[in-house]
Parts: C-alpha cells; structure tokens; sequence
C-alpha cells in the first residue's frame, strides 16, 4: 500500500492577492496529505468500491479471498478515486467539466459528440502531477520486480459494477502495456473515457452525476491470450435467466473480437448441480466459426491486428473439455461468493497455459426480472423472409429499417426505428438506446449487440451475414425473435399478440401430477419456469429431424451410401465428427441432455423414436434405408424397428445417447419410454436389445415406461406391466385404433374424438389395470386442457399424471383443480349420505 503524505502545515498562512497561486498550491497539498493514490491488489476489497471502483474492487477481493480456493487473478495495483480528484484538482478544471457537461442537451442529445470532444479534449491536455506519476512509476516497478513486462490498463469508474448498472463497455481499457511512459499516457486516456459519448448517454440514462462518478484505474498483468482464448463465463443462462447452468463461450486470441461480434464464439454449457456431483456437466458444446484472431503487434500506430484463423483451428473448440470444467468450477465459486449471478472474463497465457479470471462484475439483465412473469409473443401472419440469424430475447418488434454504416449516422435514427447493420461496438451505445430492435449482419449470443439487447429489453437478430443487403433502408419489417433460437426479419408489418402470464399466483393440482410435452430443447429453460411436475412426453423427432438432419443408419453405414451429394451434405454437417456414429450420439446427448437439467430433479420420459417410414425417409440418407409403405401410419414403426436388423444399429445409438446423458452427465431423472408396443413379447424383445446396448432395467434407477396406445396394451395391460414400470397413454393413437380412423384424414376428421364413450371405456380399465398393477400412469394429449369433462373424467378415475402441451399448460392446470374440487365435493357428499344412513 503506497499513501503519499506531506507534514501537516501548522503555521497560519496570510494570503496577499499577490500570492493566490502560492494559496492554490498549498490548499491542494493540505488535500492531498489526507489521499490514498495507490491501492495494490492485495490491499483491496469489495468494500473499497467508493475508492477503485467495481471492476477492481471485485479483482482485489477476488485476489484476497478466492487465490486460495484456487482461482488465479493476476497481481496488479490501482489507482485510486482520489487520484483522479486530485490529477482534476491539480490542473484546476473539475470546474470548467462541470460547467461543460452542464450545457449537454438532455433532451435530444444533439451536442453529445461536441461536449464528450471537449471533455476528453481538456483531460488529454492536461499533465499527471509528478508525485502522481511516481507513486504509479513505484507500484509498477514492484509489480514487474524491476523487470518491466507487459500489463493491462483498464478502467473502472466508482459507481461502476453496481447490480442495477454494470457501466460495461462504457469506458476504455488498453492492453499490451510497457513502459513507464506507455504506462501514463494509457492512464491518462482512461481518465478521458469517463467522458466518452457513451458514458455520457449511459450516466445520463441512470441517473447518476456526472461530478460524483470518479475513475480509477486497473494495472495489471497481461494474460497473453492473444496467444491462446479468450471469453466470457455467465453463472445463468444469459437468453432465458435460467439459473443451473454456466455459459461458457470463448474465442481465439483477444476477446474484443466476440465483444464486437467480428466472429462467431465456441459455446459451452455446464450444469452446475452435475458438476458439485463429479460428472461430465458438459450438456451442451456449440462450435462457431472463429474466422478471425485478434492479435498483437509490435506497431505503435496498429498495436492490435486481426489475422485469418487457420483452418485446422477453426474446426477445433478453443476449450477442451477439463478446461470448460475447470472455468465453470471458478464460475461457480465466484458466485457462491459474491451470492448473486455474475458475467466474468477469462483468459488463457498462451505462453504459461495458465487460466485467469480478469473481471467479473453482476449480471445486470436476468438478475432483474422475476422469471415467472412471463410475456409470450406469437405472430399471427408472415410476410416474405428477408434474414435469419440468432434470435435474442423472445419479443417481436415491427417497425421502420434504418440501416447505418457507423455511430456517425445517429442522427439518421428516429426512436423506434430498427437498427439494421454489419455490426456494434460500445460507441453504438447512445444510438441504440433508441432502437426498436436490433440486426445486424455478424455476431453471436455473446456479441455487444446481444448485450445491449437484453439491457433494454429490444429483440436483435445477430449473424445474419447479409441483412445489410437484403433489407432496404426505410422500408417496414418486423423482427420475430418468438419462434425458437432463431430470429427472422420478414417484410412488411406482421400482426402479432402479445400475452402476459403471471405463474405466481398459478397453484398446482394436489393429486393429479401436471407434466409438459417438450419437443424443442432450445425452449426447455424457458419452458422450466412453467407450473409443471415434470416432462411426460420429450419427442426424439423434434431433435433428429432438427439438430441431427441425418437417418441414423446413413451414419452407420456411410461408407455404403451410393448417392454422392447426400454424402457430400452428411460430410458438411459432420465434418467435425471423424466417427459420424459420434455425430448423431453426441448431438442427441446434448439435446436431451438438455432439457433434462432444464426441468432438474424432476422425471423427464424421454420417448425412443417414432419416426413412420416416409418421415424416416425424408431424413438425409433416408431413402436408401425405408421401405415404402402404403399405410406407413400402422406400419414399420415404433417397437418393431428397434429390434429389426433394419434399424437395430440406429436404436443401439438412440440408447448410446441416453446412456451418456444418464451415465456420465449424471441425470438420472431421465426415464425412457418405447412407443407403439404391439405385442408382450415385443415388449420382452426390446428391453433385451436396450440391456445389450448398454440401458438396463435397474441400473441407476432406469425405469422404462411403454405407450398404451394400441388396443392390445389395454386388453393385455397386466401382462405389459410385468414388463414395464409405467405407462402413458396415448390419446391421439389410442383413438384412431379404436374407432378405425386415420387421424390425418381432413374427411373424416369431425369422428375423431377421444370422448367418445368407446375410447373413455378403454382409457378407464388401463388406468383401472395400471393402478392394480402397481405402475405409474398418465396421459398426453390436448383434450384435457380443452374439455374440462374430459380432465374430471381422467380424475375421477385416478389418473397419476396429465401431460400438456406448454400453450395449454395454464387451461389444463385451471381444468384439473376445478376436477379435484368437484371429486372432492362429491366424495363429501357420499360421506355424510353413508354417515347419515349409519345414524338411521
């Protein structure tokens, strides 16, 4: 700890006019005796906020309180907020700042680029005292041990970090420092960037006062990640807030690049109840394409270039899997200590291989907002697609195109207006405040466009590639971010609702458990936040036809395929997949995997695949492996294919999967579920060909549940129990079989009804047969949420579980507590008849 002091001045001095510059300097240095100039690492704590600032009032705590639980920062020093006073003081122009920032126009902004120029303007030309600049000299030469190395400036305003404003990206930091003189003068450019027009807008815009925020600055050693990663680590997951995961997404070289959005991330996300336990909590790995790597030069004019990432690199994750678990353990120790989500920064020294953390500030967007008021949009018509790219939020904004080349154009923008451009950088701050929403042609999730996105709450479209060209400047749009990961730019004004859902006040049914069919992993976090016990229904499907694209067989016997172009299109989606069999297994763990943290401990049935033959052939490589079938809907499907040489080896690597996501990830709240059962003996076939394949019965807890959607496993449900340890019934099927309706037949559609008295029977003696036997029971389908009978039906005969779509989940949930509470009333009734026939 360095304090600069000066004998305290006990003498009464008389000041003639003749001697007010003598006055002036002795008032500064009574000041000055009373300061702290220099704070090292070591020394500072997160109390010291008012002094240094969040950003390195959370690295000293950080360096003081978590080296010892393993977690390296790298050793450095601060300047403090009394520093900065005093360097204001000393060249007398706390004043003239004052008066200049008093005459901004806060109401359009329309002087901000003159007044932010002449602020920064009066910090650069004015001199660090020189007492200053030793005490900085001094605490560098201690940090370097006399052997000056290269250090990084950054810095952090005293307001800054706080949870209702982060101040990120409004100030500036330097990187690649050496040398006392380099030294200073990136202080002194700090010191300017608290006058940067952004971080004028951005104090403005949260009320804080201009006088009252200080600068401190950050020195500290570079993490040579230039030759190595870089990236970013959120302790929730940063689209839907979901609190159980760590996101991890990281680059090559500097991570300015992923800050701009110039290159698409690496992705990774870790489950952190899985990772406590010991298990691979890797759940899902996401490369991006990393076509640039930021760099450092020797070049005082360009001290940091962009280079071509080699194409070996490209195709490789910047993480390897003990290095994401390594980040996510600190991510997660970090967050246990300040109690409160957190965004960090990490850094690889590619000359060491040492990991650092940098930063690491609160999460200031989804720490916020109370996950379970929830705004759902949907549109209600498409106009003609103009782009795609990576949704962020889930809101749709309709508005006026306003494509801008630079933040030199925001007088071109009128509030509302969608920003359309290549991509954003923190200059853009004070335009975007502004924006209906935001698209841009390049960037990720992690990109400065998706962060100031989420912060005021505006739907972006990132990585488009090329919605600069395809939308015209001025012409109405509407950005669609609502329809899953993907975000889309369709033209003209599309019509849309918007619907408020409050699950606050939404109480689950006491006996009657209320699951949710999920198809779309993507949605699972999102979806977690619903009232709900659990997942009875995640189709394979969804995920197959969605992520995977491939006909499971294609991958087992590429070799044999004989169509070159479809061999050509399963090479580019597996071309980072040597062993294509890996491909599909890996894909499909993750997505799985996925949504079972998502709904973690609950139960999630997972159900096997069940494609018919024309929907298996539609999938790449298809064709070579389906028969065709006139009535594909009763045909080779389901059951029957798993233990069929036609499709044994696709079955063997749906179960590879599975047991991966149950095994080694840990999540042991996956139960799976066999569709379309023709017969007991099928029954017996198939849970043989899962124990060879590596799923047993009993091992770990797996539960295999079956479909009763067949009129034979009603008629033979006891014996089906012997096999399974549950059961679900399947309405849509169930129905169709029993009164010999195709259920995708629009002719004869108005028959189809799962309350027909026939259908309501066989439902009845299954749940009866289910309950003698002991095994668990449940439903899917819609007719719940739609017919309040249907639901008091299911209740009253004692059915275990209801699963729903997540569009009826609120109206299946209002239809089985009104079910209960009649169910009740009448078994009331029953008791006081019996009681009073008793007293008779």
């Amino acid at each position: 700890m360095a304090v600069f002091t000066f004998s305290t001045l006990t003498a009464i001095i008389q000041v003639n006019d003749d001697d007010h510059n003598k006055n002036n300097t002795i008032e500064r240095n009574l000041r000055k005796s009373k300061l702290m100039l220099i704070k090292k690492f070591n020394s500072i704590h997160i109390s010291d906020v008012p002094s240094v600032g969040g950003k390195n009032a959370s690295l000293g705590e950080m360096f003081n309180e978590l080296s010892s639980k393993g977690i390296v920062i790298p050793d450095g020093f601060a300047t403090t907020a009394d520093a900065f006073r005093y360097f204001l003081d000393y060249n007398s122009i706390t004043t003239s700042l004052k008066k200049l920032l008093d005459t901004l126009d806060t109401q359009t902004f329309k002087n901000l680029k003159e007044i932010g120029a002449k602020a920064r303007s009066t910090i650069e030309n004015a001199n660090i005292p020189d007492d200053l600049s030793k005490e900085i000299i001094n605490a560098y030469k201690d940090l370097c041990s006399n052997e000056y190395f290269e250090v990084a400036v950054r810095s952090s305003a005293t307001a800054e970090d706080l949870p209702q404003a982060s101040f990120a990206g409004q100030h500036e930091s330097y990187l690649n420092i050496k040398g006392e003189n380099e030294l200073l003068k990136a202080i002194q450019r700090c010191y300017a960037s608290l006058y940067t027009d952004r971080a004028i807008k951005y104090r403005e815009d949260n009320g804080f006062a201009h006088e009252k925020v200080a600068l401190s600055v950050g020195v500290q050693k570079m993490a040579r990640s230039d030759k190595a990663c870089s990236g970013v680590a959120f302790t929730l997951e940063p689209e839907s807030g979901f609190r159980n995961v760590i996101h991890i997404a990281g680059v090559w070289g500097l991570g300015e690049n992923m800050v701009q959005g110039t290159v698409n991330p690496d992705e990774f996300l870790v489950f952190k109840p899985t990772l406590e336990q010991g298990k691979n909590a890797i759940i899902q790995k996401r490369m991006g394409d990393k076509n640039k790597t930021m760099i450092y030069t020797n070049d005082e004019e360009n001290p940091v270039i962009n280079i071509d990432t080699p194409e070996e690199k490209k195709n490789q994750y910047v993480l390897k899997n003990s290095e994401i678990e390594l980040l996510a353990k600190w991510a997660s120790i970090i967050e246990k200590h300040y109690n409160k989500p957190m965004d960090i920064e990490w850094a690889k020294d590619g000359i060491t291989n040492e990991f650092f953390i940098i930063q690491a500030r609160p999460e200031t967007v989804h720490s916020q907002i109370n996950p379970l008021l929830i705004k759902e949009y949907q549109l209600l018509e498409k106009g003609k697609l103009l782009a795609s790219g990576e949704a962020i939020g889930s809101k749709i904004a309709c508005g006026i195109a306003r494509i801008l080349n630079s933040p030199e154009e925001s007088d071109k923008l009128k509030p509302g207006e969608i920003v359309v451009t290549d991509l954003t950088s923190p200059d853009w701050d004070p335009i975007l405040k502004n924006a209906g929403a935001i698209v841009t042609n390049k960037g990720g999730r992690t990109s400065h466009a998706s962060i100031v996105a989420r912060e005021i709450g505006a739907p972006a479209v990132v990585g488009c590639s090329d919605a600069t060209s395809k939308i015209k400047d001025g012409e109405i749009i509407t950005v669609s971010c609502c329809e899953g990961k993907e975000g889309f730019i369709y033209e003209g004004e599309s019509k849309f609702v918007t619907k408020e859902l409050d699950f606050t006040k939404i109480e689950l049914p006491k006996k009657t458990k209320v699951m949710m069919i999920v198809g779309d992993p993507e949605k699972a976090f999102k979806f977690s936040f619903y009232p709900n016990d659990g997942v009875g229904l995640m189709r394979l499907e969804f995920i197959i036809t969605n992520a995977i694209q491939i006909h499971p067989m294609a991958l087992v016997k590429f070799d044999e395929l004989k169509d070159e172009k479809v061999k050509e299109q399963i090479e580019q989606l597996t071309h980072h997949y040597p062993d294509k069999e890996k491909y599909f297994t890996e894909k499909l763990a993750e997505a799985v995997a996925t949504t079972a943290a998502a709904f973690y401990p609950k139960e999630v049935i997972v159900r096997m695949s069940d494609f018919k033959t024309n929907e298996y052939a539609s999938l790449l490589g298809g064709k070579d492996f389906e028969p065709v079938e006139e009535n594909p809907m009763l045909g080779f499907r389901g059951a029957s294919r798993y233990y069929n040489d036609r499709y044994k080896n696709g079955f063997r690597l749906e179960c590879e999967a599975l047991k991966i996501v149950r095994d080694e990830m840990g999540l042991t709240n996956i139960r799976v579920m066999i569709p379309f059962c023709r017969t007991v003996e099928e029954g017996k076939k198939v849970v043989e060909v899962m124990k060879n394949f590596g799923l047993e019965q009993g091992v770990n807890g797996l539960e295999i549940y079956v479909m009763a959607e067949i009129p034979n496993n009603v008629f033979l449900a006891e014996k089906f129990a012997e096999i399974f340890d549950g059961f679900s019934i399947g309405s849509n099927d169930l129905t169709q079989l029993i009164l010999g309706i195709d259920r995708d037949s629009a002719i004869i559609s108005d028959l189809f009804s799962e309350q027909n008295e026939g259908v309501k029977q066989q439902i009845a003696v299954m749940i009866d047969k289910a309950k003698k036997a002991g095994v668990k029971i449940g439903l899917c389908g819609q007719a719940p949420s739609d017919f309040p009978e249907f639901a008091q039906f299911l209740v009253a005969e004692h059915i275990d579980s209801i699963s729903f779509n997540p569009d009826a989940i609120l109206k299946g949930i209002e239809n089985i507590n009104q079910a209960e509470k009649s169910l009740l009333k009448e078994n009331l009734s029953k008791e006081k008849i019996t009681d009073s026939i008793i007293i008779i």
